[in-house]
């Protein structure tokens, strides 16, 4: 099956072609409580040794390459730039199998997959398209997302680095963090400041920077679980070629708001399976612990096989009915949705282990669990942090007016007065 597809593709056709192709490089997953038996720790975000964190990346991307050229690399893309052609409904199905068989784990290049990339699609020039979509989706080039500051986190139209234009292009100095994967990658969407005079969110333009250009400074940043899964990345004096920039100057809102909606659909979908793997594991714990008849654990246990279910029945929901925006606001939900039941998870597990879930007390079972629970409160950052989402929810969703920030006219005291 080539790269160059069709929409009148059936899905019993394309399942055919999507199963032989996944049959004959991978074997297939586990099923039930063996699945779970020996896996390992349980992670949100792979932090391993980096020069074995370089290595599955190395793999990571040849299995792109492999993914594409057989056609399934990005089945919902134009043809027109390496796409398939195919549905949504395609694309959800293939996942769906590709989630029963062990392929090499792509968390570090999901970024550019999921978000960096369609903005490309979205807001790109014709040669911009032709030049990162392909090369993104195939592997050849690891992307970032180059947003949050120091001082500009979930009021992301507050950033400070600056560009400004110079006769060949920007000059481009500031500073960014928590940007997963820099370590690793080619290119970096960055939005920066190019007109302090403007409102905030009308001064702001977004770029194409490549990392491996003079005055590029990655740093790591250290989690309290231990690891560096995150970067801080400074700019001195960094050129930019205009011909990288995307969209109009001084528009990059719209660009952001494209990715942030990417960012939040790839945070709510997750792996596809992967609660069930997670709930099975927190299920052979409890059964370890012989806990499945204390009838509070049987009651959270209840509740998270259900809130899983419930979620990626809404998550599937906004995508069938998603317009031209992929969902919109209405993303948003499943974002909390997913926090809430991972939350939920690591209260379960908190209770069955207590103190054992922080201490090496010799099972093995005991601390696979340790990363997982430090982990999940960064959930309620990513994204955008939960306040910030609600506020998206009842402001775009509900048509609640608007809160008044920081920046606003009406001081929040006259209005609780009012």
């Amino acid at each position: 099956m080539s790269n160059q597809v069709h929409e009148d593709v059936d899905l019993a056709s394309f399942e055919v072609s999507a199963r032989e192709f996944l049959e004959h490089r991978y074997r297939r997953r586990g099923s039930g409580a063996d699945s779970a038996a020996g896996a390992g720790a349980v992670v949100l975000f792979e932090q391993p040794d980096p020069e074995i964190d370089y290595a599955n990346v190395q793999r990571s991307r040849q299995w792109l390459a492999e993914r594409f050229d057989a056609g399934f690399g990005w089945i919902t893309g134009p043809p027109e730039w390496g796409g398939a052609g195919l549905t949504a409904a395609h694309q959800r199905r293939y996942e769906q199998l590709e989630a029963e068989y062990e392929v090499p784990d792509v968390g570090n290049l999901h970024m550019g997959l999921t978000t960096i990339a369609p903005t490309v699609e979205a807001h790109g020039s014709p040669a911009q398209r032709a030049h990162y979509l392909r090369a993104i989706y195939r592997g050849e080039l690891v992307a970032c997302q180059l947003f949050s500051e120091p001082g500009a986190g979930s009021d992301l139209a507050a950033v400070a680095t600056r560009a400004e234009q110079v006769d060949d292009g920007w000059v481009l100095n500031g500073q960014k963090v928590w940007t997963s994967a820099a370590q690793h990658a080619d290119i970096g969407e960055i939005v920066c400041r190019t007109d302090p005079n403007l409102p905030k969110h009308k001064g702001i333009t977004a770029f194409i920077v490549e990392l491996d250009s003079p005055g590029v400074e990655t740093r790591p940043l250290r989690q309290m679980t231990g690891g560096a899964s995150f970067n801080e990345v400074f700019l001195h004096d960094v050129r930019v070629a205009d011909s990288n920039r995307l969209g109009e100057v001084n528009d990059g809102w719209r660009v952001v708001m494209t990715s942030l909606a990417e960012e939040r659909a790839r945070i709510r979908n997750g792996p596809i399976g992967e609660s069930t793997e997670h709930f099975r594991r927190v299920l052979k714990l409890a059964r370890t612990h012989q806990c499945t008849q204390d009838l509070v654990i049987r009651d959270r246990l209840a509740r998270l096989a259900v809130n899983d279910w419930a979620t990626q029945l809404l998550g599937q929901r906004i995508a069938d009915c998603a317009g031209p925006d992929g969902g919109g606001a209405e993303l948003a939900l499943t974002k909390l949705a997913l926090g809430a039941n991972q939350g939920l998870r690591s209260d379960v597990v908190c209770q069955i282990l207590g103190a054992a879930v922080c201490a090496d007390a010799g099972a093995q079972e005991d601390w696979e669990w340790a990363d997982f629970v430090l982990s999940v409160p960064a959930l309620g950052i990513a994204g955008g942090t939960d306040e910030i989402v609600r506020n998206t929810l009842g402001e775009r969703v509900l048509g609640l007016p608007k809160e008044p920030g920081p920046d606003a006219r009406t001081p929040f005291r006259d209005l609780v007065r009012s």
